[in-house]
Parts: structure tokens; C-alpha cells; sequence
């Protein structure tokens, strides 16, 4: 059976982040497949400092058939980050899938980070998936299966020797630290709650991806890679068993590429083709996950 046919009609989820971006693509093939989808970020109507606000993908979601309902939330407010879970529940009766998809694009070397970017990279990339999740939990295990989904980054893994320009002078130590934290994050929730039915995974970007906040970091002429093979492997991740599926720190193009997934286009609707590992990809990637 295609990927593409594989439903999960009568599941909530809620994804952060998704005013635009990987977000945005996540919730979008979430709805696709059947669930009613929980979006949320800081704009809801009017753009902040990038394009792209919910309701503009509440508008994309419903105009394919889906269904969707915006939540406006600054993650780095506690009061807000903190009730999104309830208001969830409150908005759609129950909550069986959480995307932390949300992201703080501000890089700095060590030496020059200022305590506000230090904490607010903190703040989006591991206290509130850990918030979030902490807050999920419950309603999950009342339903006995539940599944949460974090976003990382290759740039948890460890700088390729000899060091490019980026590792020297691109500032993202800290953000790669953070995204580190929240891969260990993510295989030792997953041994927690295995047993509970609820599976716990990540997955990030092999390469780039061309987002309005991640942009200003791509070099001119650098090669992107189609947001659609993240968001179909993000869905791969909400739908099956945690004894079948947990504990996984997957990639856009391997993961796809693994399990043979069938990806397509938002825009067009049409195939795309399997995805092409770079030659230049990160040399410890595991294509399963494992």
C-alpha cells in the first residue's frame, strides 16, 4: 500500500511552528491523511518578522479537504506554551499526536551569544518540546496510544573533520547543542513511554530546506531539498505502534528512502521521485533511525 493511502481519520493533532515552513508542511500532510490538526505559532493573522501566518494555513488545509483550527501561542511565553495542550483538548475533545516542529532561527558564536539568544534557543528547541510532551502525556495515556514527534537538525551530530566554514564561523554550536539535547530527549521519552503505547521519535532535514526563517542562513546557490520528504517522513512517525515505531532519530531524504515512502507535491499534487542522498551528507546518519 502507497503511503499515500495510509489514514489516520479521527486523530487530533497539535504541530507547533506551523504559521510556515516545516511546520506548515507537517500539518498539512497530517490533514491530508485524515486528522484534524491543532496549528499554532505566535502570528495567527498578520505576519511577524517571515511570511506566513495560521490563518493563511488554516485557509491552505481546508481548501484541500482538511481540517484545521489555529491556536496563537508565543512559546517563549510560559502561560501560553503552557495551556496549548489544554486548549487543545478543550478545542478538539482529545490529542493523539504533537509535532514540535516550532524553531528560533538566531545564531551566534559562543564567545558572542548574548544571554537573550542563549536563552530563547533554549526556550524553543528544548523546554518546550519537554513542556509540551510533559503536558501530552497524560491525555495519551488515557487513550493508551499517542505519538509525538520532535524536529531536529543534522547539526546534532558531530562537526565533520577537516571543519567546513560553517562549523568554524556559522555560530550554531549552541542551537546544535540544544538540538543534541533533544535527540537524547527523544530515545529517553521513547523508553519511558514505550510501554504507555505512546512512540516518540524525530526526524530532521538532511541537507536545507528553503524556509522563510532559515533562508538568511542558506548560502547563494546552495542546493535545497523539497520540504514534502520531511513531512511525509514526519507522518511515517504518527501512525504506527510504539513497539513497531519508537526511539528513531530519522532524516528527510534517508528515512523516505528506507521505508520506500511515496511523496508528493502539495503545489501540483504530482509524484515525487525518491529522494538523492548528497554526497556530502553527514557520514553518521543511519537511514532506519536506529
Amino acid at each position: 500500500m502507497s503511503s499515500q493511502d495510509v489514514s489516520i481519520e479521527g486523530r487530533v493533532a497539535l504541530v507547533t511552528g506551523a504559521s510556515r515552513g516545516i511546520g506548515r508542511a507537517i500539518a498539512r500532510r497530517l490533514a491530508k491523511a485524515g486528522a484534524r490538526v491543532g496549528v499554532t505559532a505566535r502570528s495567527l493573522d498578520l505576519a511577524g518578522d517571515y511570511a506566513g501566518t495560521l490563518v493563511e494555513t488554516v485557509g491552505l488545509i481546508e481548501k484541500a479537504g482538511g481540517e484545521a483550527f489555529a491556536l496563537q501561542a508565543d512559546l517563549g511565553n510560559p502561560e501560553q506554551r503552557d495551556s496549548l495542550v489544554e486548549r487543545t483538548l478543550v478545542a478538539a475533545g482529545q490529542l493523539d499526536i504533537l509535532v514540535n516542529a516550532a524553531g528560533f532561527a538566531q545564531y551566534a558564536t559562543v564567545e558572542e551569544m548574548p544571554d537573550d539568544f542563549f536563552e530563547a534557543t533554549l526556550d524553543h528547541y528544548f523546554r518546550a518540546p519537554f513542556k509540551l510532551a510533559q503536558a501530552a502525556i497524560p491525555a495519551m495515556r488515557k487513550q493508551a496510544e499517542g505519538w509525538i514527534v520532535n524536529v531536529g537538525s543534522v547539526t546534532a551530530e558531530r562537526p565533520v573533520r577537516p571543519y567546513d566554514d560553517f562549523s568554524r564561523l556559522g555560530g550554531a554550536t549552541i542551537y546544535a547543542a540544544m538540538k543534541a539535547a533533544l535527540s537524547r530527549f527523544t530515545q529517553g521519552l521513547a523508553a519511558e513511554l514505550e510501554e504507555e503505547g505512546i512512540a516518540v521519535n524525530q526526524i530532521g532535514p538532511t541537507s536545507a530546506i528553503s524556509t522563510p526563517g532559515a533562508d538568511r542562513y542558506i548560502p547563494d546557490g546552495y542546493p535545497t531539498e523539497p520540504v514534502e520528504y520531511l513531512a511525509e517522513a514526519a507522518f511515517a512517525l504518527c501512525h504506527r505502534p510504539a513497539k513497531e515505531r519508537t526511539g528513531l532519530i530519522t532524516y528527510s531524504l534517508q528515512y523516505p528512502l528506507e521505508l520506500g515512502l511515496d511523496t508528493v507535491d502539495f503545489e501540483t499534487g504530482k509524484p515525487l521521485p525518491p529522494p538523492e542522498i548528497p554526497e556530502y551528507s553527514h557520514p553518521d546518519i543511519k537511514p532506519t533511525g536506529e
